[in-house]
């Protein structure tokens, strides 16, 4: 009898448990595009180039998903009605505290102002900057073994920085770091083109530029390897690749600075065919991190 009442409670525990992890939501249904609570989500594409005061835009039933992993970060969402039927299950589960506002596909596309969206928008909290340094980013990755971090410097394409990151989710990096000149990765599109990723993996912002690169260097014992076509590189598969190492990747139009060169400990280069100097910046992350895959497979 004890047995089957401690099951009983057991089971009473759980049932509680899952209760208080799914919760139901009651979504505002609006009546009025001049509704002030949806401020966030009016001119979208305005406000991408005057920027958001605090919050970032994010679109897509896959990034929401990716987004409702984190429900603390959401300041509100706005849905259609089909939209929120599909998303509902993964709202309820994430017990998020925040609004969610419906309204139909063509309403939203008065309020934002674009037609893309699909029915799905999201606004979020920005990180403070103090949280994107490097020690409060990824500091927690100073004596992790294996580690493998994306760098990149005057990335200024958000097509290739969203690019960036989905290659970094596809091959299990690590963190990202980015020196100060690089694109916003919460701009709204860089989200889309990463599937979401740029929600999902850590990432920093160099305060101290190229002396953040020579700290992974030095202090964080990363080998960091350059990807510069220059005449003292070397191809990509005759570069030594250690279990902790920063691949760092310039802009298409510039390369790597000089600093940054100096502070890498091998510059790798992917050989080309005649007449073509270099690929997507995106693309060539993707070779290096495949080749380090590779290896590490190998070994």
């Amino acid at each position: 009898m004890a047995t089957e009442n401690l099951a009983r409670v057991r089971l009473g525990a759980c049932r509680s448990a899952c209760i208080l992890r799914v919760m139901p939501v009651t979504p505002i249904v609006i009546d009025s595009l001049d509704d002030p609570r949806l401020e966030p989500y009016r001119d979208v594409r305005d406000k991408d180039l005057r920027g958001r005061d605090r919050l970032f835009m994010a679109e897509s039933e896959l990034v929401i998903r990716r987004l409702l992993r984190t429900p603390q970060r959401l300041h509100s969402l706005l849905l259609s009605p089909g939209k929120f039927e599909r998303l509902r299950d993964d709202i309820e589960a994430s017990g998020l505290d925040a609004p969610v506002y419906l309204a139909d596909v063509d309403q939203i596309s008065e309020i934002a102002g674009f037609h893309i969206h699909r029915g799905a928008l999201a606004a979020g909290y920005r990180p403070k900057p103090q949280e994107i340094t490097l020690d409060a980013a990824i500091g927690h990755l100073r004596d992790t073994t294996p580690c493998t971090l994306l760098i990149a410097e005057g990335l200024t394409n958000v097509d290739n920085m969203g690019g960036l990151f989905r290659n970094a989710a596809a091959f299990g990096v690590d963190g990202v770091v980015l020196d100060p000149t690089c694109c916003d990765p919460l701009y709204r599109k860089s989200i889309r083109v990463s599937a979401g990723h740029t929600l999902s993996i850590p990432w920093a912002v160099s305060r101290d530029w190229p002396a953040d690169l020579r700290q992974l260097r030095e202090q964080w014992s990363m080998s960091v390897i350059g990807a510069e076509s220059v005449d003292i590189a070397q191809p990509l598969w005759d570069v030594p690749i250690g279990k902790r190492v920063a691949l760092l990747f310039g802009s298409e139009a510039d390369g790597l600075s000089q600093q940054a060169i100096d502070a890498c400990d091998h510059l790798a280069e992917i050989p080309m065919a005649t007449g073509v100097p270099s690929l997507n910046v995106a693309t060539s992350a993707a070779v290096f991190l495949y080749e380090r895959q590779r290896r590490n497979a190998v070994t």
